[in-house]
């Protein structure tokens, strides 16, 4: 215990020592996973090129390069799951980086035991060169489901449950495989010849297909996901008319109420007068008295004109 605690406290001290002028930066630092899928950890860092012993300055070289999971500094004889020194390297875990400038690690076939702190570790040929970065990146890992398909106007989405990036998927339609591999399909331009049901599955899972999404593309535009097609563009611009005379109205009304209902009263007095004078010409022509037929004439005639 003494001496694991003895090479702690210089991987420490080592740590500090060269943590000027060194840098280790993941791309993120936490992440999700489904389990069965491949995942990928970006990472760059900058090693420490030179340092002083105080005459001179010394030359340093990476000489070896590491990656553990669940160890704050992943030093000395921490299990990895990637070492450059090693010829025994788990094949899950692929090594995508050199020992200049790219750290990025892929895990393949991600398994439950991946759920875990993953951090990278590089070595030089002087311990002034030794670093760590304890940030790391967290990797969460959830069952295999059903994937799903988001559709963003001409392109389409296969999601996990908790991600869509990095996956290798297989994408169908119509029960036929295409050939794109990446977790987008996109789309354009659309023709009427890109109709038909498409499905997506996380690569060599079978049990992960999604529900298949219906894409229909005709003269008068996309519709999509769904059994009903879209309103008619005539009906809309009807709708969107009615309701603007009506928000007219009621704008017109609150800006001159006397002037709204005066002009109604007025109608309404005009259409009663209008009425009234009827009556009386129709009562004048029911009750004229029967004169000579000299004066009937002339009443006739003016009746008539």
């Amino acid at each position: 215990m003494a001496v694991w605690d003895k090479n702690l406290l210089w991987s420490f001290m080592f740590l500090l020592a060269g943590a000027v002028g060194q840098t280790v930066i993941y791309r993120f630092t936490s992440t999700c996973a489904v389990r069965g899928s491949t995942l990928t950890l970006p990472c760059t860092f900058t090693p420490l090129k030179s340092f002083s012993d105080g005459r001179r300055e010394v030359p340093l070289k990476i000489v070896r390069v590491r990656w553990c999971k669940n160890h704050p500094i992943c030093h000395g004889i921490v299990p990895s799951v990637y070492d450059s020194d090693s010829a025994n390297n788990d094949p899950r875990y692929q090594y995508l980086g050199d020992k200049k400038t790219n750290c990025t690690l892929q895990i393949r076939d991600v398994q439950q035991g991946d759920h875990a702190s993953f951090r990278f570790r590089m070595e030089a040929d002087h311990y002034e060169g030794y670093f760590t970065n304890m940030t790391g990146v967290t990797v969460r890992v959830v069952d295999s489901s059903r994937m799903r398909i988001i559709s963003e106007t001409v392109t389409l989405l296969c999601a996990s449950v908790c991600t869509f990036h990095q996956l290798e998927v297989t994408w169908f339609k119509d029960g036929h495989t295409l050939s794109d591999t990446g977790p987008s399909l996109r789309l354009s331009p659309l023709t009427a010849e890109d109709s038909g049901n498409y499905t997506c599955a996380l690569k060599s899972i079978t049990e992960t297909l999604s529900e298949p999404h219906s894409l229909q593309v005709e003269a008068g535009g996309l519709f999509t996901g769904g059994n009903l097609p879209p309103i008619p563009g005539v009906v809309f611009v009807v709708l969107l008319a009615v309701i603007a005379l009506v928000l007219f109205i009621i704008e017109r009304y609150k800006s001159h109420p006397g002037n709204v209902y005066s002009n109604i009263q007025e109608q309404d007095d005009q259409q009663e007068t209008s009425r009234a004078v009827e009556d009386v010409s129709y009562a004048s022509v029911q009750f004229t008295q029967k004169k000579p037929e000299v004066e009937d004439a002339v009443i006739y005639q003016t009746v008539t004109s």
